[in-house]
């Protein structure tokens, strides 16, 4: 056998490049660089739990759980490969599996939220597929008698008689779910995806045909089919549409009757939901995110202060994602408004960090505004609050730009070398080659044309060590 090439490169530019795909959505380019990362460092565990988390995006969970378990391999306790392994677990089906990894996963490290929600997840996933402890009748009295050593002999070759509820015996004879009805809910988008797969099977002539990489066209389409049908049987599993229908008829009707919230209760949904809107939003999809955030916060609002725990941070919070869902829709006067209530909310609650993080999203509506003077009021206002070399790196680049929008060349200079000094403490190169372009364009407008050159060129060497064509040609 030929003995593996080693791909050209570093374990850690091959990693690096794998996440920076990853958060693009590009998986299948991401599972090659780190494919190449582990030939350098075979059982990487960290690469491993990044592969697997890869694998599982392009449904391919068994390969997924074989690096998971990989990771886990020499340090059982790693809790990034317990959590990637109880995610696998979960995506195919394995709830109580799961549940058992993401207790281990809890154990060890009950700082990380994440395991917490994962048991959570898993209670109710299989609550919902089998049936609670509470479904299960014992038939008569007799079989409640084990307390006693007499009637605990007399029964100990003797099975229990139990009565399995409805849920049970639906979840027992479960089939695939073939109504389209049932299957437009379970899938929701994806359903027209399934029928216009199903179409394209009654083209014979398509159905023979190969692609340009020599595979069937056949075999592709019924991969597809199998997968979205592998989900339908999922997303039922976790979650029956009968249990959806009655979870949401309770809801409604524990809202309707104004009764009083557990504090838990309240913690578990407002947890849950906050997460998903933080995904909805790094994910790119800011209507959703935006709809979903503003029926959050009317609920919230609607509800009395003792029952929610910290109520004005957490309505501080949703204003903010709010206003951060309409910027990027362009819906700038909407976001500002929403911006300036999280500030509010910061201001009256005494809240730093929550105070920090508004003023950053209302400098940031302003330069979009083009209101300049406004933006750097109010970023200035947050340098001292700035904790990290990073963050000041980017707040003194945003500020000195407003400078030079406004032709204060030589205070965007001053900010632009405060950028630079930021960047150089964190050893940023992307923020060094910012600051360093900003400092040249204001010596540009300051006449130094000498320092100009110099500060373009160090811009130069700094691009070309980013890659960044881009920037290398613009320079």
């Amino acid at each position: 056998e030929e003995e593996e090439k080693v791909p050209v490169g570093t374990f850690p530019s091959f990693v690096a490049e794998g996440k920076l795909l990853v958060r693009r959505g590009e998986h299948g380019k991401a599972l090659a660089c780190f494919n190449n990362a582990l030939k350098l460092r075979a059982g990487d565990k960290h690469c491993l739990v990044s592969r697997s988390q890869c694998y599982l995006r392009l449904g391919d969970t068994e390969n997924a759980l074989r690096d998971a378990e990989a990771s886990l391999q020499n340090v059982k306790t790693f809790s990034k490969g317990l959590y990637q392994k109880a995610e696998t677990l979960y995506t195919m089906g394995d709830f109580e599996f799961a549940l058992v990894f993401y207790h281990r996963g809890h154990r060890l490290r009950p700082d990380l939220q994440k395991f917490e929600l994962g048991i959570e997840k898993a209670q109710e996933a299989t609550v919902n597929c089998i049936g609670g402890p509470s479904s299960v009748k014992l038939e008569s009295k007799e079989e409640l008698c084990f307390v006693s050593r007499q009637a605990e002999s007399k029964k100990a070759n003797e099975k229990p008689q139990i009565n399995l509820t409805k849920d049970q015996k639906w979840a027992k004879k479960q089939k695939p779910v073939r109504n389209p009805k049932t299957e437009r809910q379970l899938l929701g988008e994806l359903y027209t995806d399934k029928t216009y797969l199903e179409k394209l099977l009654k083209d014979k002539d398509l159905m023979e045909s190969s692609t340009k990489q020599g595979g069937k066209v056949a075999e592709l389409v019924l991969g597809g089919i199998s997968y979205l049908e592998s989900r339908i049987k999922f997303w039922q599993q976790q979650k029956p549409i009968s249990a959806r229908l009655r979870e949401r008829q309770l809801r409604r009707q524990s809202w309707a009757q104004g009764r009083t919230r557990k504090p838990e209760e309240v913690g578990r949904y407002l947890a849950k939901t906050m997460e998903d809107i933080d995904m909805l939003l790094a994910g790119g999809s800011p209507e959703e995110n935006c709809q979903k955030a503003e029926c959050v916060l009317r609920r919230v609002q609607s509800w009395p202060e003792q029952e929610v725990p910290n109520r004005s941070e957490l309505l501080g919070r949703l204003h903010s994602c709010i206003g951060s869902a309409q910027l990027q829709m362009g819906q700038l006067e909407a976001a500002l408004q929403n911006h300036q209530m999280d500030l509010k909310y910061a201001r009256q609650n005494k809240l730093p960090d929550a105070m920090s993080r508004a003023l950053d999203n209302v400098g940031r509506v302003y330069a979009r505004t083009g209101k300049f003077q406004q933006a750097i009021a109010t970023w200035e206002k947050k340098i001292p609050m700035a904790k990290s070399s990073l963050e000041k790196a980017w707040l003194f680049h945003e500020i000195g730009r407003c400078y030079l929008q406004l032709d204060k060349a030589e205070a965007a200079k001053s900010y632009g070398e405060k950028s630079l000094q930021a960047a150089d403490e964190e050893g940023d190169v992307k923020w060094q080659l910012h600051a360093t372009v900003l400092v040249a364009e204001a010596q540009v407008k300051l006449e130094d044309h000498w320092a100009a050159i110099l500060a373009f060129e160090r811009a130069l060497e700094k691009a070309k060590l980013t890659a960044n064509r881009a920037a290398q040609k613009a320079i």
